[in-house]
């Protein structure tokens, strides 16, 4: 994409102070120059603990957004967790400016809930913007959808950590109809995800972390489809391998 609000990201990697520490231990991190954010919609994947929150939370920083989500307004901070990689990278900025900008984590969304009631006494009309009620009025994945459909608009930089986590595979799907819409009115998604639902989204840029570093690859190689498909299509044989190497 020509047009990308980041294009890139780049780490300070004569800037680092010990390789041995983490985050930058971190097979992905240490192989970390510049990544190309390029695409419409970007997808980070990989096991648990490979980074790719760690990465996308470093991300969201560098471009201002609050480290335990919400927009540039929100400066709010429940617990100090993140991890010092924001300050040794740099995002590569593309000549075009977002017209808002959003960090939504599922493991902060209660404290971002409870941030918009609160501001609410401050900024009469604020709940509008996100469907009129409040989220902790809804459930846990009706406040993720409602956040998305209500309050992410046109020319925004969207930076989203596991969205699918509160979600039913119906709702994924209903979430992946949403980065479409998201995709096609000119924003720029940058993904942290394990769902093989939303990373089917034809023309998303896949990166896999792990061992190796970082790898753009594609959807029908990464474990999560694969895994996925071997197992709905033979469900019984793969829970008796499973089952039997665990009982052994």
């Amino acid at each position: 994409m020509t047009d990308a609000f980041i294009r890139g990201v780049r780490l300070r990697r004569g800037d680092v102070p010990d390789w041995s520490r983490y985050p930058f231990n971190l097979a992905a991190i240490r192989s970390l120059d510049a990544l190309d954010l390029s695409a419409r919609i970007t997808f980070l994947c990989g096991e648990n603990g490979s980074g790719k929150s760690t990465l996308l939370e470093a991300v969201a920083i560098a471009c201002g957004l609050n480290p335990e989500g919400g927009s540039r307004q929100m400066r709010f901070s429940s617990r100090d967790t993140h991890s010092e990689l924001h300050r040794y990278v740099t995002c590569i900025r593309g000549v075009r400016r977002e017209r808002d900008a959003y960090f939504l984590r599922a493991e902060s969304m209660y404290n971002v809930a409870s941030q918009i009631d609160e501001s609410e006494s401050e900024m009469p009309g604020l709940l509008e913007s996100y469907g009129g009620v409040s989220l902790h009025a809804r459930s846990h994945g009706e406040s993720f959808l409602a956040l998305i459909q209500s309050r992410f608009r046109a020319g925004g930089l969207y930076i989203l950590d596991e969205p699918e986590a509160p979600l039913s595979p119906m709702r994924q799907l209903t979430l992946l109809c949403e980065l479409d819409r998201l995709c096609r009115e000119g924003c720029q998604l940058i993904i942290a995800t394990h769902s093989p639902i939303l990373m089917s989204m034809p023309g998303a840029r896949i990166y896999l972390l792990d061992e190796r570093g970082i790898t753009e690859t594609p959807y029908e190689q990464t474990e999560h489809f694969t895994v996925s498909r071997a197992f709905f299509a033979d469900p019984g044989r793969m829970l008796r391998l499973l089952l039997e190497r665990e009982r052994e």
